[in-house]
């Protein structure tokens, strides 16, 4: 890229503001004849690296939230935060085939859904008043 750029005529300050690069950094790739490998960073480990092979199974054996395998996790000494959890649990589930939603279903007369919705704007005694509906 900093070559074709120079190709183009453009000057070495001109290709630094381009790329963000430094112009020293500009000058010392132009002046190399093949470009370096970029260099791949070790990974580093995860806090949740130990407890990996748990969730996935726990998974596997029933319908378990984010937050109720993070407690169970937490209590097994895990010190790590709940979005690192909660990321790699959307990782794993479509492969393990749990829903992410649970459905609940209670006899009748235990438990009500509604539906609720807005239906617009209505005048009331010279105010506008929001509208809504449930069904």
């Amino acid at each position: 890229m900093i070559r074709d750029l120079y190709s183009q005529g453009l000057n070495i300050s001109k290709i630094a503001e381009k790329t963000g690069f430094d112009r020293k950094t500009v000058r010392k790739y132009l002046q190399l004849k093949t470009l370096p490998e970029p260099q791949k960073r070790p990974g580093r480990k995860s806090k949740l690296d130990p407890y990996k092979p748990y969730i996935p199974e726990k998974l596997n054996e029933g319908p378990y939230t984010a937050a109720r395998l993070y407690r169970e996790i937490k209590e097994m000494g895990f010190d790590g935060g709940k979005t690192i959890v909660k990321d790699f649990i959307k990782e794993v589930r479509p492969k393990h085939g749990v829903p992410a939603i649970l459905h609940y279903e209670t006899k009748p007369g235990v438990q009500a859904q509604v539906d609720w919705g807005e239906l617009g704007t209505i005048e009331v005694d010279g105010k506008i008043k929001n509208s809504f509906a449930s069904t």
